[in-house]
């Protein structure tokens, strides 16, 4: 298979924007995600694959966490997580976050591709699960929406 590139432009209601590439050599490879927002909050965001990629109602309409396993929420490194769980990003005093890492589990190839999804920033920091909130294995208890946009194959 070809190695496969996507994109993201990341908009938000409040000030936030950027973009997030993905990349995948070939399917049996993991992804390599490069962020790059401006625009936040300083602190860790929850950063999300959502469900959809329907931005006409902003980032409301994207759906839960991209999850067709039905488990779970957890951290990137957690054997149970959703496909969509990336656990946080964080933004300097400046606003800016900008970081590059791999992940295992999303892929940009077959039937559990996340093209065409939606990625989430979120205005809180994601508890990977880990706390007694009621939230916590449903979202990660992270917050609103902050900034979103659908990931597009280049």
């Amino acid at each position: 298979d070809q190695p496969r590139k996507a994109i993201v432009y990341l908009h938000g209601t409040s000030g936030a924007s950027g973009n997030v590439t993905i990349s995948q050599p070939s399917c049996t490879e993991p992804v390599f995600i490069e962020i790059n927002v401006v625009g936040l909050t300083p602190g860790k965001h929850g950063f999300h694959i959502h469900e959809k990629g329907d931005l006409t109602d902003g980032c409301a309409s994207t759906g839960g966490h991209y999850n067709p396993d039905k488990v779970s929420h957890g951290a990137p490194n957690d054997q149970v997580r959703h496909v969509g769980d990336l656990g946080n990003i964080a933004a300097d005093e400046n606003g800016v976050a900008k970081t590059s890492y791999s992940d295992t589990v999303v892929s940009l190839y077959g039937a559990r591709s996340v093209i065409g999804r939606a990625i989430v920033i979120h205005a809180e920091v994601d508890d990977l699960g880990k706390t007694n909130h009621p939230d916590s294995l449903k979202t990660g208890n992270a917050g609103g929406r902050v900034a979103c946009g659908v990931i597009g194959i280049l």
